[in-house]
């Protein structure tokens, strides 16, 4: 069997409590102004806060504040001195940033030919646009939407960033069916063999068309931020996602292009009820003998 320690047993103890406890309201501006001391340093716990958000989520007031913390665009140990600091300093570094490249363009343009309609494609085809708009939705200013997602695909980039993490996920998806579902992962190989491998956009834009609101996309964006129930939990969501097919796919020994359209038609999915199937998935985990690449990049 896995051996926790005690740290990792807590947070199954939290995960577990997450699944059988209904939520309570989410951490509002009063309550998380009050885990700041007098400073501004934060008097509780980077644990402490990213199990409540875990299992309560941000109100909207208070989440552009916290994902800087959970992306590390703040440091966790600042003060507000120092936050008001980075935050100027960030401000002054976008706005280099963006005059450079002004420079240079004309430049890049004289050189390559192609130039403006590849820089075009490649926002567009990597579906960073979408990502884009929700930080653009989230934030005030231009360059907290830059150093935000920036921040954000560093700490994601086993999940959303294609030549990174995009095919490691997809191969520990496929290990973990396996390794939980043997029936269905056996169709997946036979009938079916394909269609996970076609699942790489869950992955690409980290799930934000399954849902049915922008406050759906940020709740599982921001759980993903805090490494809960563990780290690369994006692998565990996609499964529970491959769970909600699983009926109908065998029932109707489906092709893999019929099991990816059926995929494709999960849609305005609640974040809430996602995010505890994979917690769910998580304390069966901890409870079995896991192979050892699926506990190197999961527990």
């Amino acid at each position: 069997m896995t051996t926790l320690s005690p740290e990792n047993s807590l947070s199954a103890r939290q995960s577990a409590s997450f699944i059988l406890v209904k939520r309570k309201p989410p951490i509002d501006k009063t309550e998380w102004d009050g885990f700041f001391d007098e400073n501004g340093h934060l008097a509780k716990s980077r644990d402490f806060i990213c199990v409540n958000i875990l299992e309560r989520g941000l109100h909207p007031f208070v989440r552009t504040e916290a994902w800087k913390f959970l992306t590390g665009y703040y440091s966790w140990q600042s003060s507000q001195d120092e936050r008001l600091t980075v935050d100027s300093t960030r401000r002054k570094n976008y706005e280099a940033l963006c005059q450079m490249y002004e420079k240079i363009q004309p430049l890049l343009e004289n050189l390559h030919r192609n130039f403006t309609e590849t820089r075009n494609n490649i926002k567009y085809q990597q579906g960073f646009h979408d990502m884009v708009m929700l930080f653009h939705l989230m934030v005030e200013h231009d360059h907290e939407t830059f150093w935000l997602f920036q921040f954000f695909l560093q700490k994601t980039e086993h999940s959303c960033v294609i030549n990174i993490g995009v095919g490691k996920n997809l191969d520990m998806l496929n290990i973990l069916i396996n390794f939980l579902d043997p029936v269905f992962s056996d169709h997946l190989k036979g009938k079916g063999a394909g269609a996970v491998q076609s699942l790489f956009p869950w992955f690409c834009l980290c799930f934000q068309h399954a849902f049915k609101s922008f406050d759906d996309v940020w709740r599982l964006w921001e759980v993903l931020l805090t490494g809960k129930p563990c780290r690369n939990s994006q692998v565990l969501v996609a499964y529970s996602m491959l769970q909600m097919v699983r009926e109908q796919v065998l029932q109707e020994s489906m092709t893999g292009d019929d099991i990816l359209l059926a995929c494709n038609n999960l849609i305005d999915l609640d974040a809430d009820e996602l995010i505890s199937a994979a917690c769910i998935v998580y304390a069966e985990l901890i409870q079995k003998d896991v192979p050892q690449p699926l506990k190197d990049f999961l527990l």
